[in-house]
């Protein structure tokens, strides 16, 4: 038997070509969750404070 038959699984692809579009999709979710929270933030403070 050779060495070769414990090999590690292969790492992803990951270039300088994917990290736009990781960017991106940070961006997609993140923009609409930050304004969610902010709103949520702002109308919790209206009911609370009158």
């Amino acid at each position: 038997m050779s060495s070769d038959s414990s090999q590690s699984p292969p790492e992803p692809a990951q270039g300088p070509g994917r990290r736009p579009l990781v960017a991106l999709t940070w961006l997609w979710v993140g923009a609409p969750l930050a304004y969610g929270l902010y709103e949520l933030v702002r109308k919790a403070t209206q009911l609370f404070t009158g």
